[in-house]
């Protein structure tokens, strides 16, 4: 572990920390409201931990689907972590188990954040951006579950858009290279053609296809001409003529 890259992912995580703190505090109220116990609610931000895969699970469960439904939703809202895990998978330290459990550090934010130029990624600054953002957003899905009557009506607080302006930012960010502006271009392009016909979630499952490209690595710069050396400063040559 890189101890200065995990603080310097912490840092960088905070600002998405506090969003989320927004974010999961609503959660936490409308689970309460839709009928879910606080306890349950607290248990699916510490183990799920996806903002878009709880709400569409729980907008499933507020209509009166089924939780089969409402599984198969959250797992569409999340099918993107897996092109995502794929390219980030050869990053992380170990044998498979090793790597399977750092995976689950694997955030929109972090995985952004953490990505260098060539397809790889920072595995010490991952983990300590995610790591804020984690016990930010089970805190507040603990605030919202318990307190959640005290907070009123979510959407009078215009925490709806809070979701949209969070995968903006991350989209901004990705958008400084030439590479990342064609992925969000095919990525756009592909969710946008497949919406009129397809289900919610597979828009965006097949979206996701478009990080893929990061699973190819760019060859190493290669290195200019060797530069020849210049005369020994000792050497008789280099004596003026007398």
């Amino acid at each position: 572990m890189d101890r200065t890259a995990f603080r310097e992912g912490f840092r960088a995580g905070s600002p998405f920390a506090a969003a989320s703190i927004l974010l999961s505090v609503s959660f936490g109220a409308l689970a309460v409201d839709a009928g879910f116990p606080a306890l349950a609610a607290i248990a699916m931000s510490a183990l799920v931990f996806g903002g878009s895969a709880q709400f569409a699970a729980l907008s499933v469960v507020a209509s009166g689907g089924t939780l089969g439904a409402a599984l198969g939703t959250a797992a569409l809202a999340h099918s993107r972590f897996l092109p995502m895990g794929i390219a980030l998978g050869p990053s992380l330290a170990g044998g498979p188990v090793r790597r399977g459990i750092e995976g689950q550090a694997l955030v929109d934010a972090s995985w952004a954040m953490a990505s260098r130029p060539d397809g790889t990624f920072d595995r010490s600054f991952l983990l300590g951006s995610t790591l804020v953002q984690y016990v930010a957003w089970t805190l507040g899905t603990v605030v919202g579950a318990i307190g959640g009557g005290a907070i009123g009506d979510t959407d009078r607080l215009g925490l709806d858009a809070a979701y949209p302006t969070f995968f903006l930012v991350l989209l901004i960010h990705e958008l400084r290279s030439g590479r990342g502006r064609g992925v969000a271009a095919a990525g756009g392009l592909i969710a946008l053609a497949l919406i009129p016909f397809t289900p919610p979630g597979i828009p965006v499952m097949a979206a996701s296809l478009a990080a893929l490209v990061g699973l190819r690595r760019r060859p190493p710069t290669p290195a200019g001409p060797p530069t020849a050396p210049g005369p020994d400063p000792g050497s008789p040559h280099d004596e003026e003529p007398r």
